[in-house]
């Protein structure tokens, strides 16, 4: 829809009817003078000229029509272009605790998941801006939120296992944070997690309640494999399986308008990220079209000059 960053400038288009009423009325008021103070030969010579050209009419409309561009374009007017996208927010809240280092995933969980986020950063668009949030019972930056993708990808890389707990709630309102740092964008959230969240003071539901107030996105990735993976041994001898609350992440996706995926190996991780740029609604960028009116003013101010002093000009 087109619209007007400065609407004000508008008022000063009752200008042009006001100019031409006046003009209107001065060129009668000049004929009647003319019919009053004349002889007969020269008010039918005035008047068989006045038939013939319609030239000085032109000209004013050409100048109302040029002051008319010049108030529009001042008036800021702006446009949805299609081939103009706005840029996108994209945050990755990634998990780091002790249970991502199982290596049910080649050669380990986190590794994977680094390798596959990769992917999705690679794919962004250059207006794009990435960061990245690590959890595990607590949350922190690891990437600040930057156009600079390669810069972010290194930082990525960099990223190294922990041995905590899980603090989903924490890491989803940090990556939230980070996504309301740059405003007037639209954000996203994509958040991975092989676990339950265990740590932390800020609880999962309470956090995707935030990013739905705040209209952020939230796509949820739950990790795990087919199989139960064994992440070690309690005090007694017994396994402790790595748990996945596909349940939390679910709702998490639901609240915020997003979209759950689970991936089981490898593969199923790479092409979840591969997608993802997809699934990111861009909308079309107001882009402003004042230049466009400047231009047609120079035009007609052109044309106007043309006719009064060019080859066919009005002698006066």
């Amino acid at each position: 829809m087109t619209g007007f960053y400065h609407p004000e400038w508008l008022l000063a288009l009752i200008v042009l009817p006001i100019l031409y009423y006046y003009y209107y009325h001065e060129t009668n008021r000049k004929k009647q003078e003319a019919i009053v103070f004349s002889h007969i030969g020269f008010l039918k010579s005035a008047l068989h000229g006045s038939r013939q050209s319609s030239r000085p009419q032109t000209l004013l409309l050409l100048v109302l029509a040029a002051i008319g561009c010049i108030i529009i374009g001042l008036a800021d007017p702006h446009i949805p272009l299609e081939q103009t996208k706005e840029g996108v927010n994209v945050i990755l809240v990634l998990d780091v605790s002790g249970s991502m280092q199982a290596t049910d995933y080649q050669p380990t969980r986190l590794e994977s998941s680094k390798r596959s986020a990769e992917i999705l950063l690679r794919s962004l668009d250059v207006k794009d801006y990435a960061g990245i949030i690590t959890f595990e019972s607590g949350a922190t930056s690891a990437a600040y939120l930057s156009p600079d993708k390669d810069r972010v990808i290194r930082k990525l890389q960099a990223i190294e296992p922990k041995e905590g707990a899980t603090a989903i709630g924490d890491g989803l309102a940090l990556g939230i944070d980070m996504a309301e740092s740059i405003p007037n964008r639209k954000k996203v959230v994509i958040l991975l997690s092989d676990g339950v969240n265990n740590a932390g003071v800020i609880h999962p539901d309470e956090a995707a309640n935030f990013a739905r107030e705040k209209g952020i996105q939230v796509f949820s990735i739950g990790m795990g494999s087919d199989s139960p993976v064994v992440l070690g041994y309690d005090w007694f001898g017994n396994p402790q399986y790595a748990t996945l609350d596909e349940e939390m992440l679910q709702r998490i996706a639901s609240t915020t308008e997003g979209r759950y995926y689970k991936s089981v190996n490898d593969r199923t991780l790479s092409e979840i990220y591969s997608n993802l740029n997809k699934e990111i609604k861009r909308e079309r960028e107001e882009t402003s079209i004042s230049d466009w009116f400047f231009i047609g003013a120079i035009i007609l101010i052109g044309a106007e000059i043309f006719l009064r002093y060019g080859r066919r000009r009005i002698i006066q």
